[in-house]
Protein backbone atom coordinates (compact mmCIF):
# COMPACT_ATOMS: atom_id res chain seq x y z
CA UNK A 1 0.00 0.00 0.00
CA UNK A 2 2.86 2.82 0.69
CA UNK A 3 4.57 1.69 -2.22
CA UNK A 4 1.83 2.78 -4.44
CA UNK A 5 0.89 6.01 -2.12
CA UNK A 6 4.81 6.44 -3.29
CA UNK A 7 4.32 5.68 -7.01
CA UNK A 8 1.23 7.78 -6.85
CA UNK A 9 3.37 11.10 -5.12
CA UNK A 10 6.19 10.71 -7.82
CA UNK A 11 3.60 10.94 -10.78
CA UNK A 12 1.73 13.80 -9.28
CA UNK A 13 4.77 15.46 -8.77
CA UNK A 14 6.06 15.06 -12.50
CA UNK A 15 2.63 16.72 -13.74
CA UNK A 16 2.90 19.60 -11.15
CA UNK A 17 5.50 20.91 -13.79
CA UNK A 18 3.95 23.09 -15.96
CA UNK A 19 6.46 22.30 -19.32
CA UNK A 20 5.75 18.83 -18.50
CA UNK A 21 1.98 19.04 -17.96
CA UNK A 22 2.23 20.93 -21.72
CA UNK A 23 3.90 18.46 -22.63
CA UNK A 24 1.37 16.32 -21.78
CA UNK A 25 -1.54 17.91 -23.39
CA UNK A 26 0.61 18.47 -26.86
CA UNK A 27 0.68 14.65 -26.92
CA UNK A 28 -2.56 14.38 -26.13
CA UNK A 29 -3.39 15.41 -29.51
CA UNK A 30 -0.99 13.40 -31.48
CA UNK A 31 2.41 11.90 -31.57
CA UNK A 32 5.00 14.73 -31.81
CA UNK A 33 8.77 15.05 -32.89
CA UNK A 34 11.19 16.10 -29.80
CA UNK A 35 11.73 19.15 -32.36
CA UNK A 36 8.12 19.89 -32.39
CA UNK A 37 8.00 19.72 -29.03
CA UNK A 38 10.58 22.49 -28.78
CA UNK A 39 9.08 24.33 -31.20
CA UNK A 40 6.10 24.78 -29.31
CA UNK A 41 7.45 25.37 -26.21
CA UNK A 42 10.21 27.75 -26.90
CA UNK A 43 13.04 25.59 -25.26
CA UNK A 44 16.23 23.95 -26.08
CA UNK A 45 16.30 20.18 -27.18
CA UNK A 46 17.95 19.41 -24.55
CA UNK A 47 15.79 20.85 -21.72
CA UNK A 48 12.83 19.32 -23.40
CA UNK A 49 14.50 15.94 -24.22
CA UNK A 50 15.01 15.50 -20.14
CA UNK A 51 11.33 16.37 -19.42
CA UNK A 52 10.83 13.63 -21.93
CA UNK A 53 12.90 11.23 -20.32
CA UNK A 54 11.67 11.24 -16.89
CA UNK A 55 8.01 11.04 -18.11
CA UNK A 56 8.88 8.00 -20.36
CA UNK A 57 10.98 6.81 -17.31
CA UNK A 58 7.31 7.11 -15.63
CA UNK A 59 5.74 4.89 -18.19
CA UNK A 60 3.93 7.94 -18.94
CA UNK A 61 5.22 8.16 -22.53
CA UNK A 62 5.50 5.97 -25.55
CA UNK A 63 8.73 6.19 -27.89
CA UNK A 64 8.76 5.20 -31.67
CA UNK A 65 11.55 5.86 -34.08
CA UNK A 66 10.95 6.83 -37.31
CA UNK A 67 14.51 6.93 -39.42
CA UNK A 68 16.36 9.52 -37.88
CA UNK A 69 14.07 10.89 -35.44
CA UNK A 70 11.92 10.00 -32.28
CA UNK A 71 8.34 10.57 -31.76
CA UNK A 72 6.99 10.90 -28.66
CA UNK A 73 3.12 9.72 -28.04
CA UNK A 74 0.79 8.87 -24.62
CA UNK A 75 1.29 5.54 -23.32
CA UNK A 76 -2.45 4.24 -23.37
CA UNK A 77 -1.39 1.44 -20.85
CA UNK A 78 -0.35 4.55 -18.43
CA UNK A 79 -2.37 4.51 -14.43
CA UNK A 80 -5.80 5.45 -14.39
CA UNK A 81 -4.72 8.07 -11.78
CA UNK A 82 -2.49 9.68 -14.29
CA UNK A 83 -4.96 9.42 -17.02
CA UNK A 84 -7.81 10.81 -15.23
CA UNK A 85 -5.78 14.07 -15.41
CA UNK A 86 -6.02 14.52 -19.34
CA UNK A 87 -9.69 15.59 -19.57
CA UNK A 88 -9.12 18.60 -18.18
CA UNK A 89 -5.87 20.00 -20.15
CA UNK A 90 -6.76 22.81 -22.64
CA UNK A 91 -6.45 21.86 -25.86
CA UNK A 92 -3.23 22.33 -27.80
CA UNK A 93 -4.37 22.04 -31.29
CA UNK A 94 -3.82 25.51 -32.22
CA UNK A 95 -0.25 25.19 -31.03
CA UNK A 96 0.05 22.01 -33.47
CA UNK A 97 -1.64 23.45 -36.07
CA UNK A 98 1.27 25.86 -36.72
CA UNK A 99 4.21 23.26 -36.51
CA UNK A 100 6.82 23.66 -39.61
CA UNK A 101 6.95 19.94 -39.00
CA UNK A 102 10.84 20.00 -39.20
CA UNK A 103 11.33 16.78 -38.61
CA UNK A 104 9.19 15.74 -42.23
CA UNK A 105 6.27 14.83 -42.51
CA UNK A 106 4.61 12.15 -40.52
CA UNK A 107 3.19 8.82 -41.49
CA UNK A 108 0.25 7.11 -39.93
CA UNK A 109 1.03 3.95 -37.98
Amino acid sequence: MEQRIQEMAEAYKLLADKTRLTIIALLQEHELCVCDITDIIGMSQPNASQHLRKLKAAGLLNEKKKGQWVYYSLNPDAEAYVQCVYPYLPSMKDKIAGLNNCCGPQEEA
